[in-house]
């Protein structure tokens, strides 16, 4: 009984580890900046939405420009996380943004408001490996397809287009783009990131897109520790149910091997080798009374 539940506890144990390893993970994962739009360049007057995903305790959004930290001005609502919105953008608001946790700092974006006539459509959180990017050129006038796209200050098409689209991103599509609409005027430059099809870079937020791991993987990584777990120690009770089988077997052998201290046969007491017999005596009757 010791055993068993010895090995009830090492199971117990062992689930809880698990389960906090893959909590660990799982918050690490997603804790990360969402901006919406999804867009890192955005109109002058446009709403824009900063939100930090997956931390806990205390959170704070934190914005860099020139070289100088600021608190963002924006209506917090704290739902499952913290939700700053800007309603009204302007150029001031351009900068690099973060969210900050008790020591937890997610990655940095970089967004661009801009009084112009021209934005590029280009994602603020990373594209993963694999997925499928639109980018677009977006004008305050009316829409045109005289567009042209620019990776690198070098056109990557042959004519113009309204849109231009990248099958099967990988890393070298990495780069600064830009769009050109005629007659209207250019966009300015943003970086498109690409990061691997994998969760091993807490730092690195997740995109829309397939994902190779996530946390139904995990799921099934615990799902199959703990099975493991439990059939090592159902192996284990049934090698110790086995021994005290087999040791409850010896015993009775040796119980019937071996005989009993004292046999008494016919009065005969074997032990000490003495004999007992019972004597009966009778007395003599009176002589003179056989005269008669």
């Amino acid at each position: 009984m010791e055993v068993t539940a010895l090995c009830f506890r090492l199971l117990m144990l062992e689930v809880i580890l698990l389960r906090a390893h893959v909590q660990t993970n799982c918050t690490q994962a997603m804790a990360f900046l969402r901006i919406t739009p999804n867009k890192l360049q955005h109109f002058q007057f446009n709403s824009v939405s900063f939100d930090c995903v997956g931390f806990g305790g205390l959170t704070h959004l934190k914005g860099m420009k020139n070289a100088e930290e600021f608190s963002p001005t924006c209506d917090i609502n704290r739902t499952p996380a913290l939700l700053c919105t800007i309603y009204r953008a302007y150029p001031e608001d351009s900068g690099e943004y973060w969210c900050e946790s008790d020591g937890e700092r997610s990655q940095s974006v970089n967004i661009t408001v801009t009084a112009g006539s021209v934005i590029l459509e280009i994602p603020a959180l990373p594209v993963i490996e694999g997925s499928n990017l639109t980018l677009r050129c977006s004008s305050k006038e009316t829409p045109t397809n005289l567009t042209i796209f620019y990776k690198n200050d070098v056109p990557i098409q042959s004519s113009p287009a309204e849109e231009i689209r990248i099958s099967n991103v990988s890393k070298s599509d990495e780069g600064l783009y830009k769009c050109n609409i005629s007659r209207v005027g250019t966009s300015q430059g943003s970086w498109l990131a690409v990061r691997a099809n994998t969760i091993s870079d807490p730092s690195t937020p997740p995109h829309e897109g397939p994902l190779t791991e996530g946390p139904e993987s995990l799921e099934v990584f615990i799902l199959l520790s703990v099975a493991v777990t439990i059939l090592s120690v159902i192996l284990v009770l049934l090698v110790i149910g086995f021994l005290n089988i087999r040791k409850h077997r010896e015993l009775v052998k040796e119980q019937i091997a071996t005989p009993s201290s004292f046999n008494r046969v016919d009065g005969a007491d074997e032990s000490s080798g003495v004999t007992y017999a019972v004597v009966v005596t009778k007395q003599r009757k009176d002589k003179g009374l056989l005269e008669l």
